[in-house]
């Protein structure tokens, strides 16, 4: 049972419309038990968008748990049963009008694996053509455009805190050659 942890209990603790978290008491390989909370999310999606000018959308808002302004580019939770591949592209178009010709997947990544099932899948977005956004009603947002090395120098320097969009720039500039 090397690297592996047996369920032992589980006790769900809370059950909201986001995520579900339960208190688990599991098996470790050496016999002892832990306790282990998780949370289980739907997943979410991302897509960075890249205009013909190597510029990508992103998206200023207000994250409430950090009291700050993100910078981030496009994305959203998972409806359950909605494939990652309709999210990405009904995100792409409610957060900045976009629809787009080349939808091309670049990965998954786990957030915080330590506790959390999120899994988020990333897209980039080529082929552009801007209509008007279509905001949840609960959703305040600016839309802006950063010459994608600007994006680059954004996460080196701290200034783009969000790890699915420090992932996507990164990837984005490495599959580009910039």
């Amino acid at each position: 049972m090397h690297l592996k942890e047996k369920t032992l209990t589980s006790k769900m603790i809370y059950d909201g419309p986001v995520f579900t978290v339960k208190s688990d008491t599991a098996e470790l390989e050496d016999g002892a038990s832990a306790l282990r909370d998780v949370v289980f999310h739907n997943g979410g999606v991302c897509v960075i968008p890249i205009t013909e000018n190597n510029e990508i959308y992103i998206v200023r808002q207000f994250r409430y748990p950090f009291a700050e302004i993100t910078v981030e580019i496009p994305a959203g939770k998972l409806n359950k049963g909605e494939s990652h591949y309709d999210c990405g592209k009904r995100e792409l178009l409610e957060e900045t009008g976009c629809t787009c010709s080349e939808y091309i997947y670049l990965g998954c990544l786990y957030p915080t694996p330590a506790y959390d099932t999120e899994i988020i899948h990333i897209y980039m977005a080529r082929g552009l053509t801007r209509g008007s956004q279509e905001l949840d009603e609960d959703e305040f947002l600016d839309v802006d455009t950063v010459p994608l090395e600007k994006a680059v120098e954004m996460v080196m320097d701290g200034t783009i805190k969000d790890a699915k969009t420090q992932i996507a720039v990164l990837k984005a500039a490495r599959i580009l050659g910039i």
